[in-house]
């Protein structure tokens, strides 16, 4: 018996001098940490960065050039009027330039403008997909949090049935050292009290593992020594009807939905706007210079600026621009059917969680009763035990029906939590 006290000990200490974490101490902290978060909100800002005239063919691009060469050169030549040219040894000839050229589309149909938009569509799809994931951690940090005090509710009915397979041990012993009670009585009770210890060892292996995945949404070591609050709050959620008009502005998947519709349109205008004319400026300033070791002309150099523009008018694209066009207006009919496609599925979800809700707290007020009068019945069994007025077994079954009403009880209160988390998170009310 001194052996199992100690080891009942040993699992009363658990997370002894660990940091208490609030709810909102953890959401706060997956909201900087969280790898998920961390990758979803970089994946947001290159859709920002991409977000630019220059990246649009807005803007003009200047570019700097140079050049330089040097040759030696045998010249031999033979003139129609019989005369010849032999320079040897060979001639030297050296040759160096340099340009800054400016190109700049000054029309294309409105292309750039459709892609600027594009672009700008693309950064806020970026943002609401961003949104969403921020969305499904908080969803994963409440499960994670609240499945650890869960754990440790069901620890408590756990230990609260060895306390009473203690006394009941005791009651064993001595009414078998009085002789009223038979030794398998005795035996019995010990046997149930080495079972209760058991899942006492397993479920601290349960806080254990929990506290593990909450550490590993926090963005921290699985092994940091944390701590949750004690309860379960009671829940509370929105109105149905007003959940059913504020899903369709505020739930992030239809938004990221809607928003893909919007850049796949501008898509199939950019592909359209593909065949237009396309006139560009050209323009700069150049160097150049020539020098040669022989020869008439010794040294050349030419300089100034220069003005081009050029008109380009696709005749002939192979088909490529048609095809292209085609291929948009297919994504579009496809995120146009997965929008649908969603709200029909959202609608249902909805539904599914708010009667889920709902059942959950039937079921909670029910076994609350339940547990009351399992644990009465319990108390009752034990004092009949103690006036031998009843047997081992039907104590057993008392502690039995105790502890497996604690277990629903801890399981309803949790289910009930999540299910009002979850229509939160489909409202973007977390």
């Amino acid at each position: 018996m001194k052996k199992i006290v100690l080891l009942f000990i040993c699992i009363l200490s658990v997370n002894a001098g660990a940091q208490t974490l609030s709810l909102q101490q953890s959401i706060d902290m997956a909201l900087r940490k969280n790898f998920d978060i961390l990758v979803s909100r970089q994946q947001a800002d290159i859709n920002k960065l991409n977000n630019t005239k220059g990246n649009a063919g807005m803007l003009p691009t200047v570019n700097f050039n140079g050049t330089s060469n040097v040759s030696y050169n045998n010249v031999y030549q033979k003139m129609s009027t019989a005369n010849t040219i032999n320079k040897y040894p060979s001639q030297l000839s050296t040759d160096w330039g340099a340009n800054a050229m400016l190109s700049w589309t000054l029309y294309d149909g409105g292309k750039m403008y459709v892609t600027k938009k594009k672009l700008a569509e693309m950064q806020a799809l970026g943002e609401l997909q961003y949104n969403a994931q921020v969305l499904e951690v908080i969803y994963n940090v409440v499960a994670a949090y609240f499945d650890i005090v869960r754990q440790k509710e069901i620890l408590k009915s756990i230990n609260e049935i060895i306390n009473y397979n203690r006394q009941r041990t005791v009651i064993a012993q001595t009414g078998f050292n009085a002789g009223s009670l038979a030794k398998t009585e005795l035996l019995q009770a010990k046997i149930d009290m080495n079972v209760a210890i058991e899942n006492a060892v397993t479920q601290k292996y349960a806080i254990e593992e929990a506290l593990k995945t909450l550490n590993a949404l926090l963005g921290q070591d699985p092994t940091t020594n944390i701590e949750v609050t004690d309860s379960i709050p009671p829940s509370i959620v929105p109105d149905k009807n007003e959940m059913l008009l504020k899903i369709e502005s505020s739930n992030t998947d239809l938004l990221t939905l809607k928003k893909q519709i919007d850049v796949a349109k501008l898509a199939v205008k950019e592909a359209e706007k593909s065949n237009a004319p396309k006139i560009s400026l050209q323009g700069g300033y150049y160097l150049s210079q020539s020098t040669n070791s022989q020869g008439s002309t010794k040294n050349d150099r030419s300089y100034g600026m220069q003005v081009g523009g050029t008109l380009s008018i696709p005749l002939y694209t192979a088909g490529e621009t048609k095809r292209k066009t085609a291929v948009a207006k297919t994504e579009l009919l496809i995120s146009q059917y997965n929008l649908e496609s969603a709200r029909l599925q959202i609608s249902k979800d909805l539904q599914n969680a708010y009667n889920d809700f709902e059942s959950q707290q039937q079921l909670l007020e029910i076994e609350r009763q339940n547990d009351k009068l399992a644990k009465e019945n319990m108390d009752i069994s034990l004092q009949r035990l103690k006036l031998g007025q009843t047997t081992s077994l039907e104590v057993h079954q008392a502690q039995e029906s105790y502890a497996q009403s604690s277990t629903r009880l801890t399981s309803f209160e949790y289910n009930l939590k999540m299910a009002e988390t979850k229509l939160k998170q489909m409202i973007s009310g977390l």
